[in-house]
């Protein structure tokens, strides 16, 4: 009777506290969900637009293009032309020789160019290069400007608004790289030497990089203003160069700020550019990318597995597109979240690709297919 008592009683006593336990766990919960809680990130995420068949889809005359949107320039295996936002195209065409393409003028030609017609993404006609009375050359098209490279590839023209040879420089050796910015022109040449012209065709900087067991400018771009310079150079060891503008005016020297070694090297071409609002300067480099913080000074590297065939060029918003190319047809369109995060790379099978960005628009072409994404937060 004694035990049956004291059970009772304690009993009791631990069913008046169960009220407060529990009240006291309804205020844990309540200061965890609204003090301690944190919102969940966004995720960037690709929204698909739209995909053409390159094949089937015929441009508009140019006088029922309603602009709504910018225009971007690609080129795809044996097709190239201008596609706006919404899959609208202006101009879609099918190579029957070289092309020469930029956002604001296109011109196609042959092996030894006779007449080269010079149109605008509209499709309209600019101007015709007659190959005749000093115009020697294959066109290239740069900053809004129209370039002349000789045969031997070891002479640029510049031309002026009616086509007609403004000014004529001579380089020591084969130009391996060039970059126009700023009404200047940039160029690396076989020798190891880079160059600045400004826009009388006067070179106002000149130097030789060296420190390598073989001189040659690999990869070579201009910051937008063409205040700073980015150079690939070398090979055993290559290195990577940046440079910085002295003065102001425009013309003068420009100084070394940043220095790197970067291993034996790419015999090949080497892509440079400067991106996400010029902060950053990425570069091939082997192993993967280099990635250099113009602020902080700081040099990464992002290990990925192939050869970058395409680079954005833009890399708005903190994130840069890739394109990867691996044994065969096998490729890769990687996403790069700075300062030097992989955050996806999805597989496809293609030869011919192609790589583009407006703003916060993806476009990506494979085959004889283009597709346009949107790149968005959720």
């Amino acid at each position: 009777m004694y035990n049956s008592r004291k059970e009772l009683k304690n009993w009791l006593s631990g069913s008046r506290k169960k009220p407060i336990l529990i009240a006291g766990g309804f205020v844990i919960m309540f200061f965890y969900v609204f003090g301690a809680a944190r919102p969940i990130p966004e995720e960037t995420v690709l929204a698909f637009r739209w995909i053409h068949s390159l094949a089937t889809m015929h441009p508009v005359a140019p006088n029922a293009y309603t602009g709504g949107s910018p225009l971007l320039a690609f080129e795809l295996g044996e097709r190239f032309g201008y596609v706006d936002r919404d899959g609208v195209f202006t101009v879609n065409r099918t190579k029957s020789g070289d092309v020469s393409l930029s956002q604001d003028y296109w011109a196609e030609y042959g092996a030894i160019p006779g007449k080269v017609e010079v149109k605008d993404p509209l499709n309209a006609p600019v101007m015709t290069l007659e190959m005749e009375d000093g115009l020697r050359g294959y066109p290239f098209l740069l900053d809004k400007r129209m370039f002349l490279i000789n045969s031997e590839q070891n002479s640029i023209s510049a031309l002026d608004e009616g086509g007609k040879v403004a000014w004529t420089y001579d380089f020591g050796a084969v130009v391996t790289c060039v970059d126009a910015a700023g009404g200047l022109l940039l160029a690396g040449s076989l020798d190891g030497v880079v160059e600045v012209l400004d826009g009388s065709g006067k070179r106002v900087f000149f130097f030789e990089p060296g420190g390598s067991r073989l001189s040659v400018i690999a990869g070579c771009a201009f910051s937008e203003d063409g205040s700073k310079i980015a150079i690939v150079s070398g090979v055993d060891e290559q290195r990577f160069l940046l440079m910085e503008r002295l003065r102001e005016d425009g013309v003068g020297e420009y100084r070394v700020t940043r220095h790197e070694f970067l291993g034996a090297g790419f015999r090949r071409p080497v892509r440079v550019a400067f991106v996400d609002g010029e902060s950053r300067v990425v570069f091939e480099r082997e192993g993967g990318l280099g990635i250099y913080e113009l602020s902080s000074h700081k040099s990464l590297t992002l290990a990925l597995d192939g050869e970058v065939v395409a680079v954005d060029g833009s890399g708005n918003g903190g994130l840069l597109f890739l394109l990867l190319a691996e044994e065969g047809e096998r490729r890769r369109l990687a996403a790069v979240k700075f300062p030097s995060t992989l955050m996806f790379a999805a597989p496809f099978d293609s030869d011919a690709v192609f790589l583009g960005r407006d703003r916060e628009y993806l476009y990506v072409g494979g085959g004889a297919k283009l597709a346009s994404f949107e790149i968005v937060k959720r």
